[in-house]
């Protein structure tokens, strides 16, 4: 990584996951494999971003530590990029189970449970299809009937128009979510930054 930090990718240990790495890398990944419109993909640092604002219009109150659930609910796409989720069923449990050690281990970074509660994780996957249907619709070329009928209705009373952020500006959002949110959980710095001794 380019904090200096070595990940072991089959047993990935919290110590070695930096929000800096993680902001850097999902900066530079794009959902829809880039196939969108724009002058700059849209990247997985500012879906999650978004992910997570809905979850608070979705349900306001929620606690700040399950806001940053949502923030950091595809943070696992900087070590393995953003596959589409047809691909991943494809690849099947070796891949899912792959991929959920490496989320155990950021929650685990970030002062998270290992694992999201199913209402929470339920929540932030309304949010999820609901910016998916925002993405299909405003930058991925879908008709509104399609994208109704594969990812839902958005939640009432939400509108959104997206403009695509460059790597730089997306990684700098995510990393000012990411520290609002850890401060309001309770974590502090600590959450975010772990002494390099």
């Amino acid at each position: 990584m380019l904090s200096g930090r070595r990940l072991d990718l089959l047993d990935p240990s919290p110590m070695d996951i930096e929000i800096e790495d993680i902001a850097h890398g999902l900066a530079r990944v794009a959902r829809w494999n880039g196939q969108t419109l724009g002058d700059h993909p849209f990247s997985v640092a500012q879906h999650s971003v978004v992910v997570e604002e809905i979850v608070a219009h979705i349900q306001p109150g929620v606690e700040a530590r399950w806001r940053l659930a949502a923030l950091l609910h595809d943070a696992a796409e900087y070590v393995i990029g953003d596959m589409i989720s047809p691909f991943k069923a494809a690849l099947g449990y070796d891949y899912r189970s792959f991929e959920d050690r490496l989320e155990s281990a950021i929650h685990i970074r970030f002062g998270l449970p290992a694992r999201t509660p199913a209402a929470i994780r339920t929540l932030i996957k309304q949010a999820d299809r609901a910016c998916a249907y925002f993405e299909a619709t405003q930058l991925a070329g879908f008709e509104h009937a399609e994208a109704l009928s594969l990812f839902g209705r958005p939640p009432t009373g939400y509108s959104l128009m997206i403009e695509p952020l460059s790597p730089r500006a997306a990684q700098e959002r995510y990393l000012q979510r990411c520290h609002v949110l850890s401060e309001a959980a309770g974590f502090g710095a600590a959450a975010v930054a772990f002494d390099s001794e």
